[in-house]
């Protein structure tokens, strides 16, 4: 494929119409008679020879019009010699929610032009075609279809399932009148043609155009339910207004041509359980788009435009109006016409992620070879199979907070993908960001790359720079091979199972002597699978870091990345550190979360997500399970420790005899603000004895076990069950906030005195006023919270419908 062929100019009109005269289309497709068809129908003409043979129901005229009875809402199928409408009759379907299938068995198209109706789903099938006239009109309060493939009647009578059409029909489906289901959908279906040159609605379903030799059927209350399986090289053309909760058009192999002149003629608005939604799909074939798409969701925010095709063309005023459009191909060189639509939508405030798939042999690379540049806040993505490329003396300039991402190599395979950026990047009026991402056995050429000096990075983003530039992590190798760099930049570029074949390790990336420096953007990807672990045949008294990073450095940032998998050590390592995201973090953790489980029942204590941190945790989360004593998010949280916006649900099991156990975090001499616990504690020392006395000084704590005097606590809030087993010797009370209180938690801190079973806050040290323990229905209500807490629109708390306690507001976009 030629680079010039895929961005030529935008063709000449594919249409002329003559005066008083029916639409004449130059596609080299016939029409099967239906150009001619609303000029030879009598005025009166209405469907003949109508016989139910599956269902029953009742056929009779009416005036001048026939009335179809069809009762209890029930299935029927009907076969007639001819289905056609004089422009002054009319015929009603009175199905109820039912629905009634009418297949013409006779051998002229059917003309729609005048009134056909129907209560419930109406299936009109000609495998000779099927227009609606400019004066015809359709209305349903369900399904309408109208296709030249055949269906099953068994399937159909069957109904609730998927139905398949098929046939060998070279004749087409078009609309120049006015389709409309008021409760349902609109199916335009045929093997090589579909023209829409009139209006197309349906507020609360999908309306999807689709050409094709077999088409798939489906029932879907949230997405498209038509998908062509196999192609025929057809045609779907929109000339005319399509309108509905969701709007497809598809070709498979063929072509769609969204034709459109001034205003905005495919338009997709979302309902409460369906978001906007406009999909142009021809896989093998050609997308050619002109004039204005619009989708938005049901609250007029969002909305998404899927573009997918071999080949592209955009004609002069392409543009698309919504949150969110991908574009699919191949390969790419975009060129004026198609930067002018990406600039268009940009401007309008539509994010755009253009990805080459390298199918059909293509190179998969992606070429920007002319300037592009918009205001606002649009995020632009370019994404290459292969290798991205701004071209020599091409710059891309943002003025607002538009963020910016150039990928190689975007399904993960390591083949090599580069970022080459021969032009200029200017970012100098914009307070968005720019990620360059290429992989470990590749490079990237930075070129000229202006960034804004006033920049600063957005709270607790974990963000250092502005513009940076990511080695791609797509293997457990790739990760590994961190150390040869402890100070570079990475990012995940694909989900990483890390199973390790062979024995297990300590870690994977960093250790006590050789920390982690750089950054590592998961780029919101997972590890799965991860198994680390370290053992020794003596009691160690040396240190030991165990989990995914050994030790996170003080200038290192570990962000945006989901871990799963178990840390653990055995009884032997007297000193040891465990988290399954990192065992010693010195740095900056942001947007990170874990599952799985941290430390075993005969190892030392361990944190969800972090042993020891002496650094930031923010906005972060654990829903791991911890053994032997630890806590559900961190088990050691030092003096310069800050834990900010961060919760934990994983079950804490406490077993040691000279340790304490807690919700979040096991020891806290540092800060604890804006966060919560939520897993339950359980308390089951293995025996007490320690410090001359036979009573455990030691106990659970729903938020934390002990807060030492340099530790403090505020805005937080614990609503774990507390298990206790005292045994015969007697011990400490379970503590809803914190078993030992020795530092400070704040009156803006709170714990269930129900789901946690704890009657006091503190079991120990500083007491904790007893109003500080809510009922569960006051937890509920965000009344019950101090003036501290902030639920507003911005703020950091929220309370969802039917919620039994706050959540962080951040949660929300998760």
């Amino acid at each position: 494929m030629s680079r010039p062929e895929l961005f030529r100019p935008a063709p000449r009109p594919l249409y002329r119409r003559q005066a008083n005269g029916p639409l004449w289309l130059v596609l080299g497709i016939s029409f099967t008679g239906l150009s001619f068809a609303h000029a030879t129908i009598a005025a009166d003409t209405l469907p003949q020879s109508g016989t139910y043979v599956a269902g029953s129901g009742a056929i009779a005229s009416q005036g001048n019009g026939l009335v179809i009875t069809q009762p209890g809402s029930t299935r029927g199928v009907i076969e007639w010699n001819s289905f056609s409408i004089g422009r002054n009759n009319s015929v009603a379907f009175d199905n109820g929610s039912g629905a009634t299938l009418n297949r013409v068995t006779g051998g002229s198209p059917s003309a729609i032009l005048g009134r056909l109706s129907a209560t419930g789903s109406l299936y009109v099938i000609n495998p000779q075609g099927i227009v609606v006239g400019a004066s015809g009109v359709v209305t349903t309060g369900g399904r309408f279809v109208a296709s030249t493939l055949d269906i099953c009647d068994d399937a159909f009578m069957k109904g609730g399932g998927a139905l398949t059409l098929s046939g060998n029909s070279g004749a087409s489906v078009i609309n120049l009148g006015r389709i409309s289901s008021s409760g349902g959908d609109v199916f335009l279906i045929a093997r090589d043609a579909v023209i829409n040159d009139g209006t197309v609605s349906a507020p609360n379903g999908t309306a999807e155009l689709a050409a094709g030799g077999q088409v798939l059927l489906q029932d879907s209350g949230s997405s498209r339910q038509v998908f062509v399986q196999s192609g025929n090289h057809g045609t779907v053309l929109n000339r005319g207004h399509i309108k509905a909760a969701q709007v497809s058009l598809q070709a498979a192999d063929g072509n769609i041509y969204a034709l459109a002149g001034g205003g905005t003629r495919i338009r997709a608005t979302g309902t409460a359980s369906r978001d906007g939604h406009v999909w142009l799909v021809a896989d093998g074939g050609r997308v050619e788009q002109f004039g204005r798409i619009t989708a938005s969701n049901a609250d007029g925010n969002g909305g998404t435009v899927d573009t997918q095709a071999a080949h592209l063309a955009f004609g002069r005023g392409a543009a698309v109006h919504a949150g969110q459009w991908n574009i699919s191909t191949p390969s790419i060189t975009v060129g004026a016409l198609p930067a002018d639509a990406l600039e268009r939508s940009l401007d309008a405030g539509t994010s755009v992620a253009l990805t080459t798939s390298g199918e059909n042999g293509a190179t998969g690379d992606l070429v920007l070879a002319t300037d592009l540049t918009w205001r606002g806040d649009a995020d632009l993505t370019l994404a290459a199979y292969r290798h991205v490329s701004i071209a020599p003396n091409v710059t891309v300039r943002n003025i607002g907070a538009g963020d910016m991402t150039l990928r190689a190599d975007v399904s993960g395979i390591d083949n090599g993908g580069s970022v080459r950026n021969g032009g200029t990047v200017d970012w100098s009026k914009s307070t968005g960001i720019v990620s360059v991402l290429y992989d470990m056995n590749a490079s990237a050429t930075l070129g000229t790359m202006r960034g804004n000096t006033a920049w600063t990075a957005p709270f607790d983003s974990g963000l250092v720079d502005q513009i940076t530039a990511y080695r791609l992590l797509n293997t457990r190798s790739d990760i590994v091979n961190i150390a040869a760099d402890l100070s570079g930049n990475y990012a995940l570029g694909r989900d990483v199972d890390v199973t390790n074949p062979g024995a297990q390790p300590n870690v994977l990336v960093g250790d006590l002597p050789t920390p982690f420096n750089g950054q590592f953007d998961g780029m919101g990807r997972s590890i799965s699978n991860l198994s680390v672990s370290a053992t020794s045949n003596l009691s160690d008294y040396s240190p030991h870091a165990v989990g995914l990073f050994g030790v996170i450095g003080p200038t290192a940032v570990v962000r945006n990345v989901t871990v799963n998998g178990s840390a653990g050590g055995s009884a032997s390592l007297l000193s040891a550190s465990i988290g399954i995201l990192a065992a010693i973090n010195h740095g900056t953790i942001a947007n990170a979360h874990s599952s799985g489980s941290a430390g075993t029942f005969d190892g030392p204590s361990a944190g969800g997500l972090v042993g020891s941190n002496d650094g930031l945790i923010t906005r972060s989360s654990s829903s791991a399970s911890v053994g032997h004593s630890g806590g559900g998010l961190v088990n050691g949280n030092g003096e310069t420790g800050v834990i900010r916006q961060s919760f934990a649900t994983g079950a804490v099991n406490g077993v040691i005899h000279v340790s304490y156990a807690g919700g979040l975090v096991n020891v806290n001499s540092g800060t604890i603000t804006q966060s919560y616990a939520t897993g339950p504690v359980t308390y089951n020392p293995n025996y007490c004895g320690h410090y001359g006395g036979n009573v455990c000084r030691e106990g659970p704590g729903a938020l934390v076990g002990w807060n030492l005097d340099t530790g403090k606590i505020t805005q937080s809030f614990a609503t774990g069950t507390i298990t206790q087993d005292l045994g015969p010797t007697g011990g400490q009370l379970p503590a809803g906030i914190a078993n030992n209180n020795e530092g400070s938690i704040g009156r803006d801190v709170y714990w269930d005195r129900q789901t946690t079973g704890a009657t006091v806050g503190a079991a120990q040290g500083n007491a904790v006023p007893a109003a500080q323990g809510l009922t569960t229905a006051q937890m509920n209500s965000t009344a019950s919270f101090g003036p501290t807490w902030d639920f507003g629109a911005n703020g950091v708390w929220a309370m969802p419908a039917g919620a039994t306690h706050p959540v962080l507001r951040w949660q929300l976009a998760q």
